[in-house]
């Protein structure tokens, strides 16, 4: 694969790491910087809704359950019509209710509130939940927490043996609220080539050498538009994009886009504040070629 074009517009986007997989091989890795473990935002975002998939599973939730009986003790004194009809699913397809975006990177060190599920679930919810598309981090921190108080533990350990030791992820760093438990909004620290493992997982249905590591239902479901966002539309806490792809998607760029129609995947580390230009970079340069 010729990355020369690519390659002449990666320093200027800041591009760090990108890899691309095609028909079950890698086709080409490069590496603008260091290749370690970064902060990949919101593409932290995917794993939560994987663990989402396993845990229902398991038994221990189910995307139909109501806000209200997940977190019973932390309700506030006046629960409103629209908090008492959201439920878990709502908080996967960013369509919780709220119509102000709560949990973001520059409000975290801010709250004095300690306990976020309470915060959380205090704040208005002035819409109807599953009817307007709000980009949040309530929803999925809440699907986070959720798990963590079901399994007894937090979302790394929960994720060790099911998921991150079939990937070959070892013991990744992921951030904590103030009470301890995982931030499944963000905060997640990998290197390109496990993002990536993720992009492959589910370009496969969920099985990884064999074995059925999520759910194939539940994989088909969080890549299909659930929400309309005024774009391509937005899944389980994944995005989708042009040429029938979606993907995990972090801020500043920390992408892992799956194609379908191309049996490929194409992950890329980033600290690019452009991220349309990186896109039709990504797509024009190297999407192309596959």
């Amino acid at each position: 694969m010729d990355l020369t074009a690519f390659n002449q517009k990666a320093e200027q986007l800041r591009a760090v790491s990108l890899v691309i997989s095609q028909h079950g091989r890698q086709l080409a890795k490069a590496n603008w910087d260091d290749d370690c473990r970064r902060n990949i935002y919101s593409a932290s975002k995917s794993f939560t809704s994987a663990a989402v998939g396993i845990a229902q599973r398991e038994g221990l939730l189910d995307i139909g359950e109501k806000l209200v009986d997940a977190f019973p003790d932390e309700l506030p004194a006046h629960v409103s019509e629209n908090l008492r009809k959201a439920t878990v699913r709502d908080c996967l397809t960013m369509q919780l209710g709220q119509l102000e975006a709560a949990l973001m990177g520059g409000q975290r060190p801010y709250y004095a509130e300690r306990n976020w599920v309470r915060l959380s679930l205090s704040l208005p919810f002035t819409d109807e939940p599953g009817t307007r598309f709000v980009y949040n981090n309530v929803g999925p921190y809440l699907a986070g927490v959720l798990i963590q108080r079901r399994a007894g533990c937090d979302l790394v350990h929960y994720l060790q043996p099911r998921l991150f030791d079939h990937l070959g992820i070892v013991a990744p760093t992921w951030e904590h609220d103030p009470m301890g438990y995982t931030f499944g909004a963000g905060g997640l620290f990998l290197n390109v080539e496990e993002l990536h493992k993720l992009g492959l997982l589910y370009l496969q249905e969920g099985q990884w050498n064999g074995r059925q590591i999520i759910p194939a239902d539940w994989v088909r479901e969080s890549v299909k538009t659930q929400a309309d966002n005024g774009s391509f539309g937005y899944g389980y806490l994944f995005w989708r994009g042009e040429a029938n792809s979606f993907r995990a998607d972090g801020k500043y760029c920390q992408w892992s886009v799956v194609l379908p129609e191309k049996d490929a995947v194409v992950s890329l580390l980033a600290e690019c504040r452009d991220g349309e230009a990186l896109n039709r970079a990504l797509f024009d340069d190297v999407v192309s070629q596959l």
